[in-house]
């Protein structure tokens, strides 16, 4: 490089004009930080858009204990969140998931006791 008095790759690129050196980009801060550009950080329906987003991007372990029991929660605290007749079909869900354990359990309960009591 004959002329420029500098040999090799240069490690760092000059100040751009009208740019102090030490600025870090405008917006709000986080993880949806571009999504979130020009909304209010401290206003609750950002947050809540920002929660929303987190939620749907979210990556769960699939087929695991611990992935149904994150779909469980997730599930419980949308219904607790809606309102209206999405909550009636939340509850209305729940009961029948309840319905059809108490008579599995007096399916099977009753199996038992036909068992250990008959008299053959």
């Amino acid at each position: 490089m004959a002329g420029t008095g500098t040999f090799g790759p240069r490690d760092e690129e000059p100040p751009r004009r009208g740019q102090p050196e030490d600025t870090e980009p405008s917006g709000p801060p986080g993880r949806f930080g571009e999504d979130l550009v020009g909304l209010d950080p401290d206003d609750p329906e950002a947050l809540a858009f920002a929660e929303h987003l987190d939620r749907m991007e979210r990556e769960r372990p699939g087929y695991t204990v611990e992935g149904y029991l994150d779909g469980v929660e997730e599930f419980a605290a949308s219904a607790n969140r809606a309102g209206g007749h999405r909550r009636l079909v939340a509850v209305l869900i729940v009961a029948l998931i309840l319905l059809g354990v108490l008579v599995t359990l007096w399916s099977a309960l009753g199996e038992m006791a036909s068992t250990f009591f008959s008299s053959s």
